[in-house]
């Protein structure tokens, strides 16, 4: 009975750690659509999480979902840190992977609480980083941020280019829908990485300048992208980018490895 109960608990945390891998799907769907708006001239919501949680929380039944996200994230979030802390991850820098996935699905079980909330967290990060320049150590850090978050960057297009998200599933749908998900995940891992390199860029500009402005999130990443020359049509690129890494999670959703 004991063996029952346990699978039966595995069972429904697999579960909810596959439903937050749909969440985040849904997520950078948004996100993308939120993006093609900003470089088709829209005066849309930011495009970022925020953004995204945000327009859930303005459709029919949003509060339902913006709820279901936040169970989806802190399950997969727990998945993610139970794996970290107990060895099952595989390898110390797999594990360190897999804590650092934690906070991150945790991070968004935040924000989508705080959205359903009617709480803002865009404040919040202003003030921190604000805090942050006030000293070298903090400009340190800072820039450290930004660094780490361009290595981020790097290897999700690394990924990408190299088909090695394929290695996070079981196997991929047959046929039609197979090919169509593996060219999703090499789209979607180069255009999240594009973005996280620019988000990261733009941390070390701000540590180096002492310019807390500069040290803006995705949103920001993406306006900066959208100003620069060609920009509206690299921001649409990046946008559709993003949109099949939403569409990627999906597959990851049923077909990955946990």
């Amino acid at each position: 009975m004991a063996t029952v109960g346990t699978r039966s608990t595995q069972g429904a945390w697999e579960l909810g750690a596959r439903a937050g891998y749909a969440a985040s799907g849904l997520l950078h769907v948004l996100i993308g659509v939120l993006a093609a708006q900003l470089a088709l001239g829209s005066s849309g919501g930011s495009a970022d999480e925020q953004g995204a949680f945000a327009t859930i929380a303005d459709s029919p039944f949003g509060a339902v979902v913006l709820w279901f996200s936040v169970v989806a994230f802190v399950a997969l979030a727990a998945w993610q840190a139970a794996a970290a802390l107990s060895g099952a991850a595989g390898e110390m820098s797999d594990r360190v992977k897999a804590g650092a996935k934690a906070v991150v699905y945790l991070a968004l079980a935040v924000t989508a609480y705080s959205v359903v909330q009617g709480a803002s967290s865009g404040g919040q990060t202003e003030s921190l980083t604000a805090r942050l320049m006030q000293s070298t150590g903090g400009r340190l850090l800072l820039g450290a941020v930004g660094v780490g978050v361009v290595v981020v960057g790097v290897y999700h297009v690394y990924k990408g280019l190299t088909k090695k998200f394929l290695e996070d599933l079981h196997r991929l749908p047959a046929g039609t829908a197979g090919r169509a998900a593996r060219n999703a995940g090499i789209v979607g891992y180069a255009a999240k990485g594009v973005a996280l390199v620019i988000v990261g860029v733009l941390f070390v500009v701000a540590a180096a300048t002492a310019n807390p402005q500069e040290a803006s999130g995705l949103d920001g990443a993406l306006q900066a992208l959208r100003d620069a020359p060609a920009g509206p049509v690299l921001l649409l690129l990046v946008a559709l980018g993003l949109m099949a890494f939403g569409a990627y999670c999906g597959v990851r959703a049923r077909f990955g490895r946990l």
